[in-house]
């Protein structure tokens, strides 16, 4: 009888798991949950058969199975791990299973996981495909995707690499979907031309893997992205009890939904988003007494734009009017009198949807663009900011920068890789003007802008500098307060019959000497906060203000930002 009760107890526990865990499996936002596997350490691969999704661990050697409500990790090949030691790629098709290891090509039975050769290549390999009779073998020092026909292991023909990094790919129906893990991108192709259609970028750094994966509720395909990277972090040593903190480096792997939409009459396609709060406020702290009279403080407001939203402005300390400085939106703060020793603190605070953003125009689509107006060549082709565009190195350094190009948007790009290839990126106290900076090689962000712009605008080209900031980029720390270390300025540049499209200042983070990423040129990730479009960012008047006190000498800054929540796909009617 005790035993019956047992087995019976057993028995409701089970249907009471059951019961709690479908319920849970019921409320799980797949579109927007991150899939963290437990026990690997760097996913370097991603299949799906539509019914499991498979991944690759490459420092373990695991290739394992992920439920994507739950992150449970089961290990398929316990016995053969050693052979997928250092793998990479990962395809299903016909139960078979495909990787690449070194510059060979394998593929295996899901049976037995005995790994059985398929091609070799000339460097090393990165990812695989198959689709049918065909496979895609990605090989970034190449720069190459290889087609074989899968029958006879000869290869067929091969498509240019969109990107500079290690890429991965996928095969969804006629389309080739890569991912680049310098390139911050994802790119779809045309599977039987090679022709790109339309590229996203990525919400996290270091791509290293993707795969379509069914809604296990809807059936819809959800493009799921493996990323493998490091972060910092402070451990707790207690061994050491005079300093018990220090800083270490740990690896950092997860799955994540890519969004995308693409957008043919606007060219330009959106990608994961966030619902962010950003703030902006000056506290006045004189470095010394200099009382005002009819202060006018102007600090320039978020702007809307493709990737941009504004969904809610409002003061902070104090009320502020609102003005219109050249199309922007500026917040004016008066004062009638300022004593030298006065404690005020004012600015505004925003909620914003921000996306990822990519433009999709070509050097062909620019050749018939009409000529600049003459307003905007009277606006946007002159020195209007101290850019030393009358100095003989910069007139000689704007010729050298294009060669012989007459494309814009040829020229635009090798303007920027002939800054990139001659300046390397340092913060400094101060801006120098664009012949010093450049003579001396190394600049900020706010340097780099300058010398772009004054190259651009002597061959012809519109630009603008945009700003301000720059979420610190880590969707993962919701709810909580960030601050940025620095301000940031990048620029826009203008093509005719098309409008203003951004491009990143500067390289800061990879390698110098090229080739560089493309990611940001055309583009813009979701955390930066577009203020400031061609106007003065903040700016100060006063009847009595002394020419050399500005407004560093007045106040100081506190910015801050927190990520809210992630938003939904962008939908056709946005």
């Amino acid at each position: 009888m005790e035993k019956s009760t047992d087995r019976r107890d057993a028995m409701l526990l089970d249907s009471s798991f059951s019961t709690r865990q479908s319920t849970s499996l019921r409320q799980v936002d797949y579109l927007r949950r991150t899939v963290r596997p437990i026990g690997v350490y760097m996913l370097r691969g991603l299949a799906s058969d539509g019914k499991r999704l498979l991944a690759l661990d490459t420092v373990r050697g695991y290739v394992v199975e992920v439920d994507c409500a739950s992150d449970n990790t089961a290990i398929q090949n316990p016995r053969k791990v050693q052979d997928f030691l250092d793998a990479s790629g990962l395809a299903l098709a016909d139960d078979r299973l495909w990787f690449t290891k070194d510059s060979d090509v394998y593929w295996c039975n899901l049976t037995d996981f005995e790994p059985q050769h398929f091609v070799s290549l000339s460097y090393e390999a990165n990812g695989v495909a198959v689709w049918q009779s065909t496979v895609y073998v990605t090989c970034q020092k190449a720069g190459y995707i290889l087609i074989f026909d899968r029958k006879t292991g000869r290869q067929i023909t091969k498509f240019p690499l969109p990107g500079v990094g290690a890429e991965n790919i996928t095969v969804r129906d006629e389309e080739l979907w890569l991912c680049d893990d310098e390139e911050r991108t994802v790119y779809c192709m045309d599977r039987a031309t090679g022709e790109l259609q339309f590229s996203v970028l990525t919400p996290y750094d270091k791509p290293s893997a993707l795969a379509f994966h069914p809604h296990p509720e809807t059936g819809e395909p959800i493009l799921y992205v493996a990323y493998a990277g490091e972060e910092m972090y402070i451990r707790d040593n207690p061994n050491d009890a005079e300093s018990p903190q220090e800083l270490a480096v740990r690896d950092r792997t997860f799955i994540h939904p890519l969004h995308f939409c693409y957008y043919p009459d606007r060219r330009y396609a959106l990608s994961n988003g966030y619902l962010v709060e950003m703030s902006y406020v000056e506290e006045l702290s004189p470095l010394e007494e200099v009382p005002l009279t009819n202060l006018e403080w102007r600090i320039a407001l978020p702007a809307s734009t493709d990737r941009q939203k504004v969904l809610h402005v409002e003061p902070v300390g104090m009320p502020f009017t609102e003005e219109i400085e050249e199309g922007q939106h500026v917040a004016l703060f008066r004062f009638d009198q300022m004593a030298g020793n006065e404690g005020r603190i004012f600015g505004w605070k925003a909620l914003l949807e921000v996306r990822g953003i990519k433009y999709q125009i070509t050097p062909r689509l620019t050749e018939k663009s009409p000529p600049l107006s003459q307003e905007f060549a009277e606006r946007y082709l002159v020195d209007d900011d101290e850019l030393a565009m009358d100095t003989p190195m910069i007139r000689q350094a704007a010729r050298e920068a294009i060669g012989s190009e007459t494309n814009l948007l040829r020229k635009m790009l090798k303007i920027r890789n002939y800054v990139y290839d001659r300046m390397s990126y340092g913060i400094k106290p101060h801006i120098d003007t664009p012949d010093v900076a450049l003579a001396r090689g190394v600049g900020s962000c706010g340097e780099y802008v300058g010398v772009l712009l004054a190259l651009a605008r002597l061959n012809g080209i519109a630009c603008r500098t945009v700003g301000r900031y720059k979420c610190p980029p880590d969707p993962d720390k919701r709810n909580v307060s960030l601050e940025p270390d620095f301000n940031h300025v990048w620029v826009e540049f203008y093509i005719p019959g098309f409008g203003w499209l951004p491009m990143e200042s500067n390289v800061d983070d990879v390698a110098e000497g090229g080739p560089y990423p493309t990611r940001f040129f055309m583009g813009l990730p979701w955390y930066h906060a577009e203020i400031a479009k061609g106007i003065t960012f903040e700016w100060i008047t006063a009847a009595d203000l002394p020419d050399d006190v500005s407004i560093g000498d007045l106040s100081l800054n506190h910015v801050r930002f927190t990520i809210l929540e992630e938003l939904p796909p962008p939908g056709e009617n946005e």
